[in-house]
């Protein structure tokens, strides 16, 4: 039994650490500021998916309802890498390819665009693949990075509302990312080896 009582919260540090290591494999991000409010609504606009699998970052982009992604710019990420691949474009409006680095209308310049032919077609729902070749990324939350006005998402949305008004939105803003379960983790931990140092005191 005094084995038992050691044992324990060891097994709960690793039962957290294992928990975070399931959820650092994927992230949410939420498009939630416009740079025109007042025709494109209050948002939220749509949401961003990472997936990061075998060091492979899958980005999909999933637009609200009543919003589309559309033309130029579509939807634009910020990447934390300085040099990478992309590929697996999927889009179930007009096709999307890259277009390199450039500025989403009042939220800065994102290093890697993707974008459509025109905005005939507009998508709710573009897919691509991120390959990090000058390092690692360590978790999903480590994918991407903010640019400088503190933006790590971005897209060119329309408002099905029959005005054809379209805008720009991004997210999350304010320079904090989600952790991904590491305060969980490490609170855990904390937790583990402040249990076993009482048991110990106490022996």
């Amino acid at each position: 039994m005094k084995k038992l009582k050691y044992i324990a919260p060891i097994l709960i540090a690793l039962a957290c650490l294992g928990l975070q290591h399931a959820k650092a494999d994927s992230i949410d991000y939420t498009l939630v500021t416009s740079n025109s409010p007042g025709t494109l609504g209050a948002g939220p606009f749509g949401t961003v998916h990472v997936d990061l699998t075998a060091g492979v970052a899958t980005i999909t982009f999933t637009a609200q309802s009543g919003y589309l992604f559309v033309d130029g710019g579509s939807v634009a990420v910020n990447v934390n890498a300085s040099a990478w691949t992309i590929g697996n474009f999927k889009s179930n409006g007009e096709p999307v390819s890259s277009d390199g680095a450039g500025n989403e209308d009042g939220f800065g310049s994102f290093n890697q665009k993707v974008s459509m032919q025109d905005s005939s077609h507009g998508a709710s729902m573009i897919r691509f693949t991120l390959t990090n070749t000058s390092g690692t990324w360590l978790s999903a939350a480590n994918v991407l990075a903010f640019n400088a006005q503190n933006w790590l998402i971005a897209a060119h949305i329309q408002i099905q509302n029959g005005t054809g008004n379209t805008g720009f939105a991004a997210g999350p803003g304010g320079g904090t990312v989600p952790d991904g379960g590491t305060t969980v983790m490490l609170l855990g931990v904390a937790l583990g080896v402040l249990g076993m140092a009482r048991r110990f005191l106490r022996s």
